[in-house]
């Protein structure tokens, strides 16, 4: 037995009407000298150290189980939240015990959430309150809960990241955290990453050096990697600069997590791009006269030779899916994703299975393949990729060769399973070949955009087949204002709607609701100073 000195929890176990109660025993006067050595008070009430507790719960467990049977227990009330796990572990023999209850005003933690789920025998439980998805998860187990408290609490980080059912935990791929973050965010975040499989960007609202560190330190804590840390700052002290620099040369190296800056819109127009355009008419100006007919004669090559390749690599894609059965290719990937409904418990409903024979095929020629976008009268007919970046589509195609052409290619925060509330797809104007957008500059003429049958846009992806509606065609100087991919709410959305809308050249006369889904295509013009922007609303067939 374990002597018990003042260091030492000691736990009281009793029981009333067919409870078995565990708390914590706090008056230790009572405990007589003779019982140093036992950890055994009486019959109907027993004291235990923690630590014996640990040292024999295998033992402890049998005991519990002849306790219940003997005084017919059917609830075990725990006093303490964290008295939990010691509890629910003695407890796995007995199985006559079906109800939980515990007093504590604390929230339910994701710990205990998956002790309960492990042990089959509890059927019900009170607290005073649990996140919702853990309610979702232990009703798909069987398991009823009721909550003391009427409002359930969620912390600014599940609230702002949409975190509200447990397979939106575990798919989520980009998610946003808002320094500094609080201990519920913190306690939050440790259970996401419990769960999460797909998490590619995490997106921070600002630079705090010590929170960076420490969200870095619980990534690799949880085995985290090949993942994005997205900075909104605009960061302009060198000292700061410097600082994280060197610890994305750190980061990358050792732990494949990599950090990057985004500035805001209004510093870009103030200071980064008119220091471009500057420097660029500066260096222009010197060497424009001298190499004017080299570079003529350079882009009218080029553009042959860019227009030759591209429609060489389109006629490969379709003898690649004219020879490739796909029928292994979408079994293998499909039974992926059963297995890990099956493992998580996942509704199938809730999984989206690859149906799209074609883009299966593509997926031997580059796995980064998630759809295909035709335009009408124009020749934009070409396989959408994604990358880890915005950057590696614009210098490499299909193939991942390296080539100025670039691909069309999906926003990396945009999810290529299930379509974001903006999904979007960028590609270059290469005006003179004509490939990528380069055909694009069609959309802005009367007779194409007045016509139905060009209003429609097909994109597709692997696991459903889709045709959108364009409601807003626009030309609008360099700016990342329409580049949005998260909103706050249902409000924000619309705002932002009205907002792309009322740029469009022609009224289209497409009504576009909270619950929308929407496209947008962007790319170069008048020579890079703005942008060609289209928008189409997912629509039902």
């Amino acid at each position: 037995m374990i002597l018990m000195v003042n260091s030492v929890k000691k736990i009281l176990i009793s029981i009333q009407n067919n409870t078995i109660i565990f708390s914590y025993k706090t008056n230790n006067s009572s405990i007589s000298p003779d019982l140093i050595n036992t950890n055994i008070i009486s019959n109907n009430e027993l004291i235990f150290s923690d630590i014996y507790i640990k040292e024999n719960s295998k033992i402890l467990s049998s005991f519990i189980k002849e306790l219940s049977i003997q005084y017919n227990v059917h609830k075990v009330v725990i006093s303490k939240m964290e008295l939990a796990p010691l509890t629910l572990n003695l407890l796995k023999k007995a199985t006559l015990i079906t109800d939980l209850e515990i007093k504590e005003d604390e929230s339910l933690t994701y710990e205990i959430c998956e002790l309960l789920i492990n042990m089959h025998t509890i059927k019900n439980i009170t607290c005073y309150t649990l996140q919702p998805f853990m309610i979702e998860l232990l009703d798909k187990n069987g398991i009823t809960c009721s909550s003391r408290c009427e409002i359930l609490y969620l912390s600014n980080f599940m609230e702002k990241n949409n975190l509200l059912r447990y397979s939106n935990i575990y798919y989520k791929t980009n998610i946003r955290i808002t320094f500094p973050l609080s201990l519920e965010d913190l306690k939050d975040l440790e259970d996401f990453l419990k769960i999460n499989k797909y998490l590619k960007v995490i997106h921070v609202n600002r630079l705090i050096n010590n929170e960076l560190e420490n969200l870095v330190n619980i990534l690799i804590k949880h085995n985290r990697s090949n993942l994005k840390i997205v900075i909104h700052e605009n960061i302009t002290d060198e000292k700061i600069a410097e600082y994280l620099k060197n610890k994305n040369k750190t980061y990358k190296k050792k732990y494949k997590i990599y950090l990057s800056l985004e500035y805001s819109k209004e510093y870009l127009d103030k200071n980064i791009f008119k220091q471009a355009i500057t420097n660029t008419l500066k260096v222009c100006g010197l060497i424009v006269c001298s190499l004017v007919i080299l570079v003529v004669t350079y882009i009218g090559v080029s553009n042959y030779v860019a227009l030759k390749q591209v429609n060489a690599i389109k006629d490969d894609l379709a003898e690649v899916i004219e020879v490739t059965d796909p029928t292994e290719i979408i079994e293998q990937k499909n039974e992926e994703n059963l297995e890990k409904a099956e493992e998580e418990e996942t509704p199938i409903e809730e999984i989206k299975m690859i149906t799209n024979n074609e883009l299966a095929s593509l997926l031997t020629v580059n796995e980064d393949v998630v759809g295909k976008l035709v335009v009408n009268n124009t020749n934009v007919d070409y396989p959408v990729v994604q990358a880890s970046d915005n950057d590696y589509y614009l210098t490499h195609n299909i193939n991942k060769e390296k080539n100025a052409n670039g691909w069309i290619y999906l926003d990396f925060r945009n999810d290529a399973m299930n379509l974001d509330k903006n999904n979007i797809i960028y590609g270059h104007n290469m005006y003179y070949s004509g490939v990528m957008f380069g055909t694009l500059y069609k959309t802005y003429n009367s007779n194409w955009y007045t016509n139905p049958e060009n209003q429609i846009i097909t994109y597709d992806t692997l696991y459903e087949d889709m045709k959108f509606q364009i409601f807003s065609i626009y030309k609008v100087p360099e700016t990342n204002d329409y580049l949005k991919v998260f909103f706050d709410g249902d409000e924000d959305f619309l705002e932002f709607i009205d907002m792309i809308t009322k740029r469009s050249i022609y009224d289209f006369n497409v009504p576009i609701d909270a619950d929308d889904k929407i496209i947008s295509l962007s790319t170069c013009s008048n020579n890079g100073t703005k942008r060609l922007v289209i928008h189409a609303v997912l629509i039902d067939e």
